[in-house]
Parts: C-alpha cells; sequence; structure tokens
C-alpha cells in the first residue's frame, strides 16, 4: 500500500484526488491539506511515501514547503502537481527536493501511473518539462537572439494574454505586439502561436 498525502487549496481538485487514490488499489489518501503548515503539522502522524503538491498556496509555497517536509521526512518523495511550467518553478522544485513534476491537466491514469513510477524510484514529469530539463543539461543549448521587449511579449503570449492585454499589460499598441510577434516568430523559425510557445517553453526561451 503506497500511502499519498495531498496538499492543494482548491477543495474540489482535493477532493477529487483523495477520492480517486482511496479507489484505486494499493494507494491510501493518507492526508488531505489545504496549506503547507497544515500537512507539515500532520506529517509524522500521516507518514506518506508519496506527496502531490501544489506550489500556489495560502502562507507558505510549494517551493518553500518542499525543505521544511524533507526536514521531517527525509525519504518521502514530492510530485509537484501545478500549472506553472515556467523554468524559475521547475528547476527551483527540483532543486529543493521535488522528484517529479506535473501539470495540472495530467489524466487520472497518469497522475496514478507517476505516483507509483516515483514509489519505485523514478521522476515522473510532464513530456515538454521532461524535455526542458533535458535540454539544459546540452553543452549548446539553441540561443535566439530576441530584445528584451521581444522577451516581454513572449512570455505574456505563454501566459495565454491576448494581443490586446499584452498591448494594456506593456503599455504599448497592439499595432507594436504584432510587430514583435513576427519578429519572434522569424527569430524563433516558426509560423504561429502554439509552436511559439511550444518552442519557449521547450528551449528555456522564457
Amino acid at each position: 500500500m503506497i500511502d499519498v498525502v495531498v496538499i492543494e487549496d482548491d477543495r474540489e481538485l482535493l477532493d477529487s484526488l483523495s477520492v480517486l487514490l482511496n479507489g484505486t488499489p494499493n494507494l491510501h489518501c493518507s492526508g488531505a491539506y489545504t496549506s503547507c503548515e497544515a500537512a507539515i503539522k500532520n506529517l509524522e502522524f500521516d507518514l506518506p511515501d508519496v506527496i502531490l503538491l501544489d506550489i500556489e498556496l495560502p502562507g507558505m509555497s510549494g517551493i518553500q514547503g518542499i525543505r521544511k517536509i524533507k526536514k521531517i521526512l527525509p525519504d518521502v518523495e514530492i510530485i509537484m502537481l501545478t500549472v506553472h511550467e515556467d523554468n524559475e518553478f521547475v528547476f527551483e522544485s527540483l532543486r529543493n527536493g521535488a522528484s517529479g513534476y506535473l501539470v495540472k491537466n495530467v489524466t487520472p491514469a497518469n497522475l496514478l501511473a507517476a505516483i507509483q513510477e516515483v514509489y519505485e524510484g523514478g521522476s515522473p514529469m510532464s513530456m515538454h518539462i521532461a524535455r526542458m530539463v533535458t535540454r539544459s543539461f546540452q553543452k549548446n543549448p539553441p540561443e535566439y537572439p530576441l530584445t528584451r521587449r521581444e522577451k516581454e511579449v513572449l512570455k505574456k503570449l505563454c501566459e495565454g494574454k491576448s494581443y490586446q492585454a499584452i498591448a494594456n499589460e506593456l503599455f504599448i499598441s497592439k499595432t507594436t505586439v504584432k510587430f514583435h510577434i513576427r519578429n519572434i516568430y522569424k527569430i524563433l523559425h516558426v509560423t504561429n502561436k502554439g509552436e511559439a510557445i511550444s518552442k519557449a517553453k521547450d528551449d528555456g526561451v522564457v
């Protein structure tokens, strides 16, 4: 039996994960909490083998919580389960001691497989995050000559912002946004927004 603790401030998702875990043979949700502080108080009682941990939490963030959790249970395996896919969040989580990193659109079947994988010593990650980590170890990662403003526009694009929203947030015109995006496409050697976002995330451009 694999004991799993879930730390997630979305109560509906927390309840769904608890039901999923308890309804799966060989898995048991030994604790479900909406904050790191509450979970940490009960870790020595729950004694989880695996923790599913969100990043954005009230009070202590998930990334801050990793180190405190590891001080109490050094051998526990932690899988980040979050909407954040930025380099900064991924690498800081892994540096602090997380063993896996999944985005919340992961299917229930893949989530259950990831729990089994990390319990057996693996490091489950969403596909493009695994590629991001792999490319970070390459000797010559791709470099793109984007200007500071182009990187700002690309970052907003990756956040799902519309052209008008980008213009408003950067205090530039929508026409200027389109101009920057055309240049971004040329520099990244892509032809559409989806390809640009994928390459930006995979190659660590933003």
